[in-house]
């Protein structure tokens, strides 16, 4: 059970890392314009040694940003929960922290998801259109990674809690 969430946690950890820095770096997407190479994250765009805030409030952006955000919360949830299910003092007999961990992970896991869909599918319908020479860079992969580290964090949360549930069962006995 403990290797279980020895292992979540350490994918958890990992994934919130990734998560904020595929968020708050500008290399989601790079491209060429006017002979020069540039590159957008969520927040700023670059050009020509030169960055620059997203002043636009374009809704897709907004919504990446806000489930990138909402993400990286639920994973640091997930975190505290997994933390504390290492003791064994409970003050809720039906409360168990692995699995409240395990489904924060998992809520991590949709929120990046909805994110990383949404910018991808306006990236590529809308401005793979008007960028000729274009492509997704190294922010936007690792929100990929950290979707995938969030995922497994759930899962071995999960297993922990089942393994926790089949001992509980044997000893009721």
């Amino acid at each position: 059970m403990y290797s279980f969430m020895g292992g979540g946690l350490f994918c958890a950890i990992v994934g919130n890392i990734l998560l904020v820095v595929s968020t708050a770096t500008d290399y989601w997407m790079q491209y060429r314009l006017s002979g020069n190479y540039a590159h957008q994250g969520l927040w700023r765009y670059c050009m020509s040694n030169k960055c620059y805030m997203q002043t636009d409030s374009i809704a897709y952006w907004n919504a990446t940003r806000a489930f990138m955000i909402l993400s990286g919360m639920s994973c640091f949830a997930g975190i505290i929960a997994g933390l504390m299910s290492f003791s064994h003092f409970s003050s809720f007999e039906r409360f168990n922290r692995s699995f409240a961990a395990g489904i924060m992970f998992f809520v991590s896991t949709f929120f990046v998801l909805l994110g990383m869909a949404i910018y991808t599918g306006v990236t590529v319908n809308f401005l793979g259109r008007r960028f000729g020479d274009w492509r997704f860079s190294w922010s936007y992969i690792l929100g990929w990674v950290a979707m995938l580290m969030t995922f497994f964090a759930g899962i071995f949360y999960i297993c922990a809690y089942r393994m926790c549930e089949c001992r509980r069962g044997t000893n009721q006995r």
